[in-house]
């Protein structure tokens, strides 16, 4: 399995709208599991295609505290929401930001599994935030998009604070 590069707000690629899959074969399951060994890597509960610059409808997700209940979900549609939860997110691809973001407590999915079979799911508390999060990729969305736009810019400098100092302090040890 590959490690991938995670893309990073305010990358203009996260803002990509993915495409449906259409061909289910060997590279779609590759891409599943190269997706799978990055996100336990980075670590972190949930990946989009889109975070990794696929801009297809895949997203990969383990939500258990074992990290040993890997889901992939391809071409997701929410077909019922029910209630309102507020849960304290972060993402992949802003590092060491967390908000708090309101989100259906459940829902009703649609979607295929990665060798294209149909799937139903019901999704409720972490797992329904997980997907709806990973989901919000896909159309080009992250969480930083439900903080006002003041605190949105406030994140963006504090990226590219970290992303500076980073980059120093490599050249400093090469």
């Amino acid at each position: 399995m590959s490690i991938l590069t995670i893309l990073e707000f305010p990358d203009p690629r996260l803002r990509t709208k993915a495409q449906p899959v259409t061909t289910f074969d060997a590279a779609l399951k590759k891409l599943s599991d190269d997706m799978l060994t990055t996100m336990y890597e980075a670590p972190g509960i949930g990946l989009a295609a889109s975070q990794v610059d696929r801009h297809i409808q895949l997203l990969v997700l383990d939500v258990s505290e074992e990290k040993n209940a890997p889901m992939t979900i391809v071409n997701p549609r929410i077909l019922e929401r029910e209630g309102t939860q507020t849960c304290q997110e972060g993402c992949l691809s802003v590092p060491g930001i967390f908000a708090d973001v309101d989100r259906s407590d459940r829902i009703r999915l649609a979607a295929q599994d990665v060798a294209g079979n149909p799937i139903e799911l019901e999704a409720d508390g972490l797992l329904a935030v997980c997907i709806q999060h990973e989901m919000d990729h896909l159309i080009g969305k992250l969480f930083v998009d439900y903080l006002s736009p003041l605190k949105r810019d406030m994140v963006r400098k504090k990226l590219e604070k970290q992303r500076r100092h980073a980059e120093s302090s490599a050249t400093a040890s090469a």
